[in-house]
């Protein structure tokens, strides 16, 4: 076995052994069910760890990570864990969380070839030539720094505009959207203030109404 996998193994029993050490019923709570009131979504940047940054245990946090923490409309993946926590779980709070520093955002105002991972980006180009006047009169790393707020902010709006989101707050359920910036150089959160709980707050344009049965008022 390779000396950096059994390293992992011998923390993982460490870390086993320390926890039903500090909390004897620990794993047994944990494995009866999972309750828990937010929804992470968020950047695989293995710097940016969902629950220790919100200073939550495991089972309080359900967590979907992607390159940019990005949501297609066509993402399956992203799209059944947002169906899942919203329509199962009953989650209260979704947070779009993406970092300052971010690989996939310089990547993507940098224009550079990356390989496959050009095709997940091209919407944050795309981003980033809407925004190209604010954006291309601030120094590179500001620019940076910028577009990671705006896309964060364009997916809350994404999310916000599906089926899921929407049916939920139709049917009265208590469902908040949130746009984070985290950073790397202090820890941080920043709250972009882009928040979304009815909707009525969403645009015309992408608003889902439910269509009433013939011979209905």
């Amino acid at each position: 076995m390779s000396p950096d996998i059994q390293k992992l193994l011998e923390q993982n029993r460490k870390w086993s052994e320390e926890m039903q050490t500090q909390d004897p019923a620990f794993f047994e709570r944990l494995s009866r069910q999972q309750t828990p009131k937010f929804l992470w979504i968020g950047c695989s940047d293995s710097r940016v760890p969902a629950n220790q940054i919100i200073d939550l245990p495991p089972g309080e946090v359900f967590v979907h990570r992607n390159v940019a923490n990005i949501l297609h409309h066509n993402d399956m993946n992203a799209l059944s864990v947002i169906q899942y926590a919203v329509d199962v779980l009953g989650v209260e709070h979704i947070m779009i969380v993406g970092h300052y520093g971010c690989g996939g955002v310089r990547a993507a105002l940098d224009g550079d070839e990356c390989g496959i991972v050009d095709y997940w980006l091209h919407s944050l180009r795309q981003l980033s030539a809407m925004h190209r006047s604010e954006l291309s009169p601030l120094p590179i790393e500001q620019q940076a720094d910028r577009l990671c707020e705006l896309n964060v902010m364009a997916q809350v709006s994404n999310l916000c505009s599906t089926k899921i989101v929407q049916r939920a707050w139709a049917r009265g359920q208590n469902l908040s959207i949130h746009g984070w910036c985290y950073s790397l150089s202090n820890g941080q959160v920043k709250d972009l203030e882009c928040s979304q709980d009815r909707l009525d707050e969403i645009d015309q344009l992408y608003r889902f109404d439910f269509i009433k049965p013939v011979g209905d008022a």
